[in-house]
């Protein structure tokens, strides 16, 4: 496992992280002794970052719960990212970011979830906020607390991260990249770069496309994809990603190969980023973490751009 520096932070991370939203049933049920299992392959392949999210999980706050066992004696050897933002909205409860005490309160929530004394980023999960002041004033109370260590934002949006970062305090973006969305390229990480901000990317394998064993005929049965189904919402986007996997797949071989060349590509960006793409079982996380080994050649990566483009 390839090991880098985070952002300005002084930390040395794992170029491979794991991401919990899968752990939570939201993709399909899975028990909790696999859930526990998945984690501790993980941190025993070399992964040292865990992001989760309050709202990961049925109920709410289910993968936080499970991470926080599976790190039992070994929180201290890792790092845990989480966010807040999204408490409650599939259930019509949601919770009102209107005061500091508020974004506080769903903190120390998570601390509890969590079982530790501390989380190592707290991340704004609301990636199209148009004032994040609320969010800046809690965290830096939070951090004053000792309950956080650092901070920053989810978004997609640079003009957003730059609203976020107005006082260069932002120490962590998450963001959508992948091979099937280049965008943050332009721009995002570029900046990030150029600031210092460290660099978390969700959704490296577009919710398992880049694995490379979906064709038009799938039908999805989880709560997250059921829109790529015939008459769904994201249908017309999930056809035209289909197409390009398929050219994908003239290159690369699907499964294995194709996902160690879809997270390799976008650790290999110059902004150092580190992926946290998903999984529901040891022998997935055990593969993830194997494409963290190295990075991708010059000629690797513009092969894949060309497949691409």
């Amino acid at each position: 496992m390839l090991y880098r520096p985070f952002g300005e932070l002084g930390w040395d991370v794992s170029a491979i992280g794991m991401g919990t939203w899968n752990i939570g049933n939201q993709w399909g049920e899975i028990d909790d002794v696999t859930a526990w299992a998945t984690v501790r392959a993980a941190f025993d392949a070399g992964m040292n970052l865990f992001d989760t999210a309050e709202s990961y999980g049925i109920p709410n706050g289910l993968s936080e719960e499970r991470l926080g066992v599976a790190l039992a004696g070994i929180r201290h050897q890792v790092y845990v990212v989480s966010k807040i933002g999204h408490w409650g909205e599939r259930t019509g409860q949601a919770v009102p970011h209107t005061s500091v005490d508020m974004i506080r309160l769903c903190c120390h929530a998570s601390l509890h979830r969590l079982r530790t004394d501390w989380i190592d980023v707290m991340l704004c999960h609301v990636g199209d906020i148009e004032d994040p002041t609320i969010f800046l004033e809690a965290f830096e109370w939070l951090r004053a607390e000792g309950r956080i260590r650092a901070y920053g934002i989810s978004t997609n949006s640079l003009e957003v991260l730059q609203r976020f970062n107005a006082d260069g305090n932002c120490s962590v973006v998450e963001v959508d990249y992948s091979l099937l969305n280049m965008a943050p390229e332009e721009a995002l990480l570029p900046y990030c770069a150029e600031h210092g901000i460290a660099v978390l990317v969700r959704g490296p394998l577009r919710r398992g496309l880049l694995a490379g064993k979906y064709d038009l005929d799938s039908e999805f049965a989880d709560t997250v994809r059921a829109g790529w189904n015939p008459g769904g919402a994201q249908r017309d986007e999930f056809e035209r990603e289909i197409e390009r996997v398929e050219r994908l797949k003239q290159i690369v071989e699907p499964g294995e190969e194709m996902v160690t060349a879809a997270l390799r590509y976008v650790i290999s960006h110059p902004a150092a980023p580190v992926a946290i793409p998903g999984c529901k079982s040891p022998e997935q996380a055990r593969m993830n973490a194997a494409a963290g080994e190295r990075t991708l050649t010059a000629d690797e990566l513009a092969a894949l751009r060309g497949a691409m483009a």
